[in-house]
C-alpha cells in the first residue's frame, strides 16, 4: 500500500500531477462561477473528511482560504494554534503526528521550521499539506501561476521576474520554473540571496533561471513582476533589511522597464512605500487581490489531490 500524498515542496512533486492541480484549480474556480461561497462543490471529494490546521504563525490568508476550500470540497476543519496544543508545551512532533493520525484526513502545518514539517509528514499517515515554512511556500505558488494563466494563458514560454529578498516564496518560485516552464529572473542583494541549494537543484532539473543584484535587469521585457515584504515575521534584523532592500522597492519606474501588459503580484501583506508603492499595488496591472482569492481554489486542488480524488 502507498503512503499518504504530501504536499510539502512543488520539487517534489510529479511535472504532470502539478499541471492537473493547477487545471483543476481552474475548472473548479469556472464551475463555481455566480455560486455563493458557502455552496459545496458539485463533485464534493472531501464529503465525510476533515482537515487539521495547525498554525505556528499568525495567518489571515492561509486561515481563511483553507477553512473555505475544505468546505467548498464538502469536508470539515479544526484549527488550532501550537500554543493550543501539547506540541506549545514540549510533546515531539512525531508524537503529534501519530495523534492526529488517528483523528483527521489531512494535516496542513504553517510552521516556524520546514524540519518539523518534513519530521511531522515522515510520522503522520494522513496527507500533510505544507501551508508555509521558512524554506518555502508551495501553495502560494500554485495561486499566483493560477492567477496568471486566468489573465495570461499559459505561464509556460513566459518570463516572471522576482525582485527583493531571496526568501521562502523566492524559493518555491525557483521550484515551480522547471515544471511549469518558465524563465525566472530573479533581483536580490548581496545580504539575501535566493537559496543556493534550491536554484542548483532547478538548475539540473532544466529550469531557465537568472540572478542578478540589478532590479532593472530582471524585469526588463518581464510578463510578471513580484515582491513581498522585506520583514517576515521572526526576522530580527529590520534595519539592515530595509537598507540593503530599498533599491528593490517595486515602483511606476520599474514596472514601465517589464512588457507594457506585465502582471504585477504580491502574496500579502503589503507594506506600502516599503517593497511596493501604492501605485503600484492600487494600480491596473497589480492583481493582487484575485491572487488571494485563489488560494482557495489552488488550495482545494491540492487537498483534492491529497484525497486522491483524481491522478
Amino acid at each position: 500500500m502507498s503512503g499518504p500524498r504530501h504536499f510539502l515542496d512543488l520539487w517534489r512533486l510529479d511535472d504532470d500531477a502539478l499541471r492537473a492541480m493547477l487545471d483543476d484549480a481552474r475548472r473548479r474556480k469556472q464551475a463555481r462561477a455566480g455560486w455563493t461561497r458557502g455552496r459545496i462543490d458539485s463533485d464534493a471529494p472531501g464529503a465525510g473528511r476533515t482537515l487539521a490546521m495547525i498554525f505556528q504563525k499568525n495567518s489571515t490568508r492561509t486561515r481563511f482560504s483553507f477553512d473555505a476550500a475544505i468546505r467548498q470540497l464538502g469536508g470539515d476543519c479544526v484549527i488550532a494554534t501550537s500554543s493550543d496544543m501539547q506540541l506549545g508545551r514540549g510533546e515531539t512532533v512525531e508524537d503529534t503526528a501519530r495523534v492526529l493520525s488517528r483523528m483527521v484526513d489531512a494535516v496542513m502545518i504553517r510552521a516556524n521550521s520546514h524540519a518539523d514539517v518534513e519530521t511531522f509528514a515522515q510520522f503522520c499517515d494522513v496527507p500533510v499539506i505544507n501551508g508555509l515554512t521558512d524554506r518555502s511556500h508551495p501553495c502560494q505558488i500554485m495561486a499566483d501561476l493560477l492567477t496568471y494563466e486566468e489573465h495570461r494563458g499559459s505561464v509556460a514560454g513566459r518570463t516572471l521576474a522576482w525582485v527583493g529578498d531571496g526568501n521562502n516564496v523566492c524559493s518555491s518560485f525557483i521550484h515551480a520554473a522547471a515544471p511549469f516552464g518558465f524563465t525566472l529572473n530573479i533581483a536580490a542583494p548581496e545580504q539575501y540571496p535566493p537559496n543556493a541549494e534550491d536554484l542548483t537543484r532547478a538548475q539540473k532539473a532544466g529550469a531557465r533561471i537568472n540572478v542578478t543584484r540589478d532590479p532593472r535587469e530582471a524585469v526588463a521585457g518581464a510578463d510578471a513582476v513580484i515582491t513581498d515584504t522585506w520583514v517576515s515575521m521572526g526576522d530580527i534584523d529590520e534595519k539592515a533589511r530595509i537598507a540593503a532592500l530599498t533599491p528593490y522597492r517595486v515602483d511606476a519606474a520599474l514596472m514601465a522597464v517589464a512588457k507594457t501588459d506585465a502582471l504585477f503580484f504580491h502574496d500579502l501583506p503589503a507594506h506600502r512605500g516599503d517593497e511596493v508603492t501604492a501605485e503600484v499595488i492600487e494600480g491596473p496591472q497589480s492583481v493582487v487581490w484575485d491572487e488571494a482569492e485563489n488560494r482557495i481554489h489552488a488550495q482545494k486542488a491540492v487537498l483534492a489531490w491529497c484525497f486522491g480524488a483524481w491522478g
